[in-house]
Protein backbone atom coordinates (compact mmCIF):
# COMPACT_ATOMS: atom_id res chain seq x y z
CA UNK A 1 0.00 0.00 0.00
CA UNK A 2 1.58 3.21 -0.91
CA UNK A 3 1.31 6.20 1.11
CA UNK A 4 -0.99 7.88 -0.43
CA UNK A 5 -3.16 5.41 -0.55
CA UNK A 6 -2.15 4.96 3.62
CA UNK A 7 -3.21 8.77 3.60
CA UNK A 8 -6.65 8.04 2.35
CA UNK A 9 -7.87 5.16 4.37
CA UNK A 10 -7.16 7.31 7.44
CA UNK A 11 -9.13 10.24 5.99
CA UNK A 12 -11.88 7.83 5.91
CA UNK A 13 -11.75 6.64 9.54
CA UNK A 14 -13.43 8.24 11.98
CA UNK A 15 -11.20 11.17 14.13
CA UNK A 16 -11.66 9.17 17.20
CA UNK A 17 -9.99 6.55 15.84
CA UNK A 18 -6.88 8.28 14.51
CA UNK A 19 -5.92 10.32 17.54
CA UNK A 20 -6.54 7.23 20.04
CA UNK A 21 -3.15 5.87 19.67
CA UNK A 22 -1.67 9.83 19.79
CA UNK A 23 -3.85 10.32 22.75
CA UNK A 24 -2.39 6.59 24.72
CA UNK A 25 0.75 8.03 23.79
CA UNK A 26 0.24 11.52 25.27
CA UNK A 27 -1.62 9.54 28.56
CA UNK A 28 1.64 7.95 29.24
CA UNK A 29 3.85 11.09 29.02
CA UNK A 30 0.96 12.53 31.75
CA UNK A 31 1.30 9.21 33.39
CA UNK A 32 5.52 8.94 33.97
CA UNK A 33 5.31 12.66 36.00
CA UNK A 34 2.06 11.56 37.86
CA UNK A 35 3.01 8.59 39.51
CA UNK A 36 6.71 10.19 40.30
CA UNK A 37 8.73 8.04 38.05
CA UNK A 38 10.75 10.89 37.22
CA UNK A 39 12.18 10.86 40.42
CA UNK A 40 13.54 7.59 39.44
CA UNK A 41 15.36 7.95 36.15
CA UNK A 42 18.20 9.51 37.90
CA UNK A 43 22.15 8.29 38.08
CA UNK A 44 21.88 7.46 41.33
CA UNK A 45 18.62 4.59 40.21
CA UNK A 46 21.11 3.72 37.85
CA UNK A 47 24.39 3.44 39.81
CA UNK A 48 22.63 1.59 42.88
CA UNK A 49 20.63 -0.92 40.39
CA UNK A 50 24.50 -1.18 38.15
CA UNK A 51 25.43 -4.60 39.62
CA UNK A 52 21.83 -6.13 38.88
CA UNK A 53 21.31 -4.68 35.42
CA UNK A 54 24.74 -5.65 34.39
CA UNK A 55 24.15 -9.15 35.22
CA UNK A 56 20.73 -9.33 33.46
CA UNK A 57 22.66 -8.09 30.31
CA UNK A 58 25.26 -10.93 30.63
CA UNK A 59 22.67 -13.64 31.53
CA UNK A 60 19.90 -12.86 29.34
CA UNK A 61 21.81 -11.00 26.60
CA UNK A 62 19.30 -11.18 23.39
CA UNK A 63 16.18 -10.24 25.74
CA UNK A 64 17.87 -7.50 27.31
CA UNK A 65 18.61 -6.06 23.80
CA UNK A 66 14.69 -6.38 23.02
CA UNK A 67 14.12 -5.00 25.76
CA UNK A 68 16.04 -1.51 25.38
CA UNK A 69 15.35 -1.21 21.78
CA UNK A 70 11.58 -1.36 22.85
CA UNK A 71 11.59 -0.04 25.72
CA UNK A 72 13.77 2.97 24.31
CA UNK A 73 11.81 3.73 20.93
CA UNK A 74 8.38 3.70 23.23
CA UNK A 75 9.95 6.45 25.36
CA UNK A 76 10.50 8.20 22.12
CA UNK A 77 7.75 7.46 20.81
CA UNK A 78 5.21 9.28 23.97
CA UNK A 79 8.54 12.17 23.92
CA UNK A 80 9.24 10.61 27.64
CA UNK A 81 11.92 13.31 28.60
CA UNK A 82 14.71 10.79 29.42
CA UNK A 83 16.28 10.31 25.93
CA UNK A 84 19.71 11.82 27.38
CA UNK A 85 19.76 9.09 30.78
CA UNK A 86 18.46 5.98 29.19
CA UNK A 87 21.42 6.95 25.90
CA UNK A 88 24.07 7.12 28.47
CA UNK A 89 22.73 4.27 30.32
CA UNK A 90 22.61 1.87 27.04
CA UNK A 91 26.53 3.04 26.86
CA UNK A 92 26.65 1.46 30.19
CA UNK A 93 24.78 -1.77 29.46
CA UNK A 94 25.86 -2.54 26.04
CA UNK A 95 29.74 -0.74 24.82
CA UNK A 96 30.61 2.33 22.89
CA UNK A 97 29.43 0.50 19.68
CA UNK A 98 26.84 -1.77 20.31
CA UNK A 99 24.94 1.05 22.70
CA UNK A 100 25.21 3.38 19.71
CA UNK A 101 23.33 0.98 17.41
CA UNK A 102 20.93 0.01 19.43
CA UNK A 103 20.07 3.46 20.48
CA UNK A 104 19.92 4.99 16.85
CA UNK A 105 17.93 2.36 16.11
CA UNK A 106 14.95 2.26 18.46
CA UNK A 107 14.97 6.23 18.62
CA UNK A 108 14.76 5.97 14.75
CA UNK A 109 11.74 3.39 15.42
CA UNK A 110 9.96 5.86 17.77
CA UNK A 111 10.00 8.73 15.89
CA UNK A 112 8.76 7.23 12.94
CA UNK A 113 6.25 5.69 14.76
CA UNK A 114 5.06 9.22 16.26
CA UNK A 115 5.50 10.79 12.79
CA UNK A 116 3.29 8.36 11.02
CA UNK A 117 0.80 8.76 14.33
CA UNK A 118 0.79 12.71 13.94
CA UNK A 119 0.74 12.57 10.16
CA UNK A 120 -2.32 10.02 9.99
CA UNK A 121 -4.32 11.48 13.41
CA UNK A 122 -4.31 15.33 12.42
CA UNK A 123 -1.44 16.43 9.80
CA UNK A 124 -4.27 17.03 6.62
CA UNK A 125 -6.70 18.59 8.70
CA UNK A 126 -3.78 20.99 9.89
CA UNK A 127 -2.41 21.50 6.05
CA UNK A 128 -6.04 22.49 5.20
CA UNK A 129 -6.02 25.31 7.68
CA UNK A 130 -2.57 26.91 7.57
CA UNK A 131 -1.37 30.13 6.32
CA UNK A 132 0.99 30.55 3.80
CA UNK A 133 3.68 30.53 5.85
CA UNK A 134 3.37 27.21 7.06
CA UNK A 135 3.14 26.48 3.20
CA UNK A 136 6.50 28.08 2.51
CA UNK A 137 8.60 25.91 5.50
CA UNK A 138 6.91 23.23 3.44
CA UNK A 139 7.92 24.30 0.04
CA UNK A 140 11.70 24.28 1.20
CA UNK A 141 11.59 20.73 3.02
CA UNK A 142 9.97 19.88 -0.24
CA UNK A 143 13.02 21.72 -1.87
CA UNK A 144 15.73 19.31 -0.19
CA UNK A 145 14.21 17.46 2.38
CA UNK A 146 17.31 15.51 3.45
CA UNK A 147 19.79 18.46 3.83
CA UNK A 148 16.88 19.90 6.09
CA UNK A 149 16.20 17.09 8.09
CA UNK A 150 20.00 16.20 8.46
CA UNK A 151 20.40 19.68 9.73
CA UNK A 152 17.62 19.74 12.00
CA UNK A 153 19.19 16.20 13.63
CA UNK A 154 22.37 16.96 13.47
CA UNK A 155 22.67 20.47 14.99
CA UNK A 156 20.23 19.81 18.47
CA UNK A 157 18.89 22.98 18.36
CA UNK A 158 15.16 22.05 19.07
CA UNK A 159 13.64 19.11 21.20
CA UNK A 160 13.98 15.99 19.30
CA UNK A 161 10.14 15.69 19.77
CA UNK A 162 9.64 18.73 18.16
CA UNK A 163 11.93 17.52 14.74
CA UNK A 164 9.82 14.35 15.20
CA UNK A 165 6.07 16.09 14.84
CA UNK A 166 7.25 18.99 12.25
CA UNK A 167 8.19 16.93 9.54
CA UNK A 168 4.99 15.69 9.71
CA UNK A 169 3.15 18.85 8.95
CA UNK A 170 5.27 19.56 6.08
CA UNK A 171 5.66 17.17 3.33
CA UNK A 172 8.14 15.13 4.59
CA UNK A 173 8.32 11.42 3.18
CA UNK A 174 8.17 8.69 5.59
CA UNK A 175 11.58 6.92 4.08
CA UNK A 176 13.38 10.94 4.11
CA UNK A 177 12.12 11.07 7.62
CA UNK A 178 13.85 7.54 8.81
CA UNK A 179 16.80 7.71 7.16
CA UNK A 180 18.09 11.20 7.96
CA UNK A 181 17.04 10.43 11.59
CA UNK A 182 18.96 7.30 11.26
CA UNK A 183 21.66 9.04 9.99
CA UNK A 184 21.88 12.33 11.26
CA UNK A 185 21.14 10.85 15.18
CA UNK A 186 24.34 8.79 15.09
CA UNK A 187 27.04 11.88 16.06
CA UNK A 188 25.35 13.20 19.19
CA UNK A 189 24.31 9.35 19.85
CA UNK A 190 27.45 8.38 20.09
CA UNK A 191 29.04 10.84 22.59
CA UNK A 192 26.43 10.27 25.01
CA UNK A 193 26.89 6.35 24.48
CA UNK A 194 30.65 6.70 24.51
CA UNK A 195 30.27 8.72 28.20
CA UNK A 196 28.15 6.23 29.12
CA UNK A 197 30.82 3.24 28.68
CA UNK A 198 32.78 4.84 31.10
CA UNK A 199 30.59 5.75 33.72
CA UNK A 200 31.65 2.55 35.53
CA UNK A 201 34.74 4.10 36.77
CA UNK A 202 32.58 7.28 37.32
CA UNK A 203 31.10 5.29 39.70
CA UNK A 204 33.89 3.34 40.82
CA UNK A 205 35.55 6.99 41.97
CA UNK A 206 32.26 7.64 43.48
CA UNK A 207 32.29 10.83 41.82
CA UNK A 208 29.36 12.95 40.61
CA UNK A 209 27.85 13.55 37.20
CA UNK A 210 25.78 15.32 35.07
CA UNK A 211 24.36 15.64 31.74
CA UNK A 212 25.01 18.84 31.45
CA UNK A 213 29.15 18.20 31.29
CA UNK A 214 28.08 15.85 28.01
CA UNK A 215 27.44 18.46 25.73
CA UNK A 216 30.72 20.53 26.03
CA UNK A 217 31.57 23.88 23.72
CA UNK A 218 33.51 21.79 21.72
CA UNK A 219 30.81 18.81 20.70
CA UNK A 220 28.29 21.15 20.15
CA UNK A 221 30.45 23.15 17.82
CA UNK A 222 31.56 20.19 15.83
CA UNK A 223 27.84 19.27 15.82
CA UNK A 224 27.29 22.74 14.47
CA UNK A 225 29.47 21.81 11.99
CA UNK A 226 28.16 18.76 10.56
CA UNK A 227 24.51 20.54 10.19
CA UNK A 228 26.14 23.13 8.00
CA UNK A 229 27.85 20.63 6.06
CA UNK A 230 24.43 19.27 5.54
CA UNK A 231 22.98 22.92 4.17
CA UNK A 232 26.02 22.92 1.56
CA UNK A 233 23.74 21.23 -0.97
CA UNK A 234 21.03 23.84 -0.59
CA UNK A 235 23.55 26.16 -1.13
CA UNK A 236 24.88 24.80 -4.34
CA UNK A 237 21.80 24.72 -5.93
CA UNK A 238 20.29 27.88 -4.85
CA UNK A 239 24.17 29.38 -6.45
CA UNK A 240 23.43 27.52 -9.54
CA UNK A 241 19.80 29.04 -10.04
CA UNK A 242 20.95 32.73 -9.42
CA UNK A 243 23.77 31.81 -12.17
CA UNK A 244 21.47 30.28 -14.66
CA UNK A 245 18.70 33.31 -14.36
CA UNK A 246 21.58 35.35 -14.53
CA UNK A 247 22.91 33.97 -18.02
CA UNK A 248 19.43 34.37 -19.65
Amino acid sequence: MSEKTAVGATKRSPLWKRLLPLAFLVAVLIAFFATGLNDYATFDTLKENRETLLAFVRDYFVIAILIYVVGYAFLTAASVPVASLVTIAGGFLFGSYLGTFLTVLAATLGATVLFLLARTAFGEALQERVGPYIRRMEKGFQEDQVSYMLFLRLVPVFPFWVVNLAPAFLGVRTRVFATTTFIGIIPGTAVFTIVGSGLGSVFDRGESFSIDSVLTPEILAALAGLGILALVPIVVKKLRKRRAASSQ
